[in-house]
């Protein structure tokens, strides 16, 4: 098991967006009078600092209100939703499937390839602006192709967005498409078939939407083909699933990374096969929070997953409507647990090897990380 030093810290709060007296959401504050000691300050500057990955996030998830609402004027569609305000108010979930269903409604104003294009180069300076160097982002081509957008039109207008960044912004970033688990594998394999055409766009498949109740194994037969088309594949599983969800990622679908993953620590055996295997987990502490995956950031899984060793990864998942980008996960997770500059470094670290990045990219980035404290 690998040391991490973890604590109740009080000081960290000062960092956050809240005000001093408020709680960052999901978070409790600590009494100054009884919290541990906390590590060094520079330990949230650097993790904010360094050059990082971010392997889960969904870009969707990326539409803030103000980009929603003037999608929507551009294309004459009227938002269920008076104002930007009135949109965010809503932004309280009690599940997953609470948030997807806003989710889904906030998608119906992406219609043209330009739509797309301002998504993705919005969410790129975002990211960008966090020190995020690389990006591994899901779409979801059945939420619009069911409404009738082409599969080209979406692809078309993200990888434009995605040249567009590495111009202006040098960013890199891949696509990875993913399958709507709520739908059946037959709908799953009409996709694959529209994206066949595409397929020099997309670097991989994943798996994602509502988790209770559609095991990884319901779609073994679409993920073996992805895996034929020699494409990666990974896979949403132990969000609000079991953990033998994860079992099945690995086994019947081959996943390389899981996302999310957190419900591993409920499994002794599964957690110790993710540490010995080294399996990447795309964590989103914002996002279980918000879901209530977890009542409040302090009882999140994070630090059991650090000690055990697993390859821990920090991602904001959907941070328009879970509160946060990259840099406010790495704040809320710092407020709760005082990481040490080590660990965060070991987080950074992991988020770069477990990319789809090349191995001279890596490099690179690699060795900007080591010397940034």
């Amino acid at each position: 098991m690998l040391r991490i030093a973890v604590s109740s810290c009080y000081n960290c709060l000062g960092h956050l967006h809240a005000g001093p007296n408020e709680p960052y959401p999901g978070q409790q504050l600590t009494n100054p009078e009884t919290a541990m000691p906390s590590a060094a300050p520079s330990a949230l500057e650097f993790a904010c600092r360094m050059p990082k990955a971010e392997l889960h996030v969904h870009i969707e998830g990326t539409l803030e209100p103000q980009l929603a609402f003037a999608l929507a004027r551009r294309n004459g569609i009227t938002l269920p939703y008076a104002d930007e305000d009135a949109l965010r108010a809503a932004y309280h979930f009690a599940d997953l499937q609470s948030f997807l269903d806003l989710y889904y409604s906030c998608a119906s104003v992406l219609r043209t390839a330009d739509d797309f294009t301002d998504l993705m180069l919005a969410y790129l300076k975002r990211a960008k602006a966090d020190q995020v160097v690389h990006t591994e982002i899901f779409f979801d081509p059945q939420t619009h192709t069911a409404r009738g957008v082409p599969m080209g039109t979406v692809i078309e207008g993200l990888i434009a967005g995605i040249k567009e960044g590495r111009l202006r912004l040098g960013i890199s970033a891949k696509l990875i498409l993913c399958f709507l688990r709520h739908l059946s594998e037959g709908e799953a394999f009409d996709t694959l078939t529209e994206a066949e055409p595409f397929l020099d766009y997309i670097d991989g498949f994943g798996l994602d939407s509502s988790e209770r109740g559609h095991p990884p194994k319901k779609f073994a037969s679409v993920f073996e083909k992805c895996r034929a088309l020699g494409k990666p594949v990974v896979a949403h599983a132990g969000e609000e699933g079991p953990p033998c969800y994860i079992t099945e990622a690995l086994d019947i679908l081959k996943a390389c990374r899981i996302d999310h993953g957190v419900r591993a620590v409920e499994d002794s055996a599964l957690l110790e096969r993710l540490v010995r295997e080294q399996v990447p987990l795309t964590v989103c502490p914002l996002s279980n929070v918000r879901l209530c995956v977890y009542p409040d950031m302090r009882t999140h899984s994070l630090p059991q997953l650090l000690a055990a060793g697993a390859m821990v990864t920090i991602n904001s998942d959907d941070p328009a409507y879970f509160g946060g980008y990259m840099n406010d996960n790495i704040r809320a997770v710092q407020a709760a647990f005082c990481l040490d500059e080590q660990t965060w470094r070991r987080v950074g670290r992991n988020s770069i090897e477990a990319s789809w990045a090349s191995t001279e990219e890596k490099a690179v980035w690699l060795a900007q990380l080591d010397p940034v404290g």
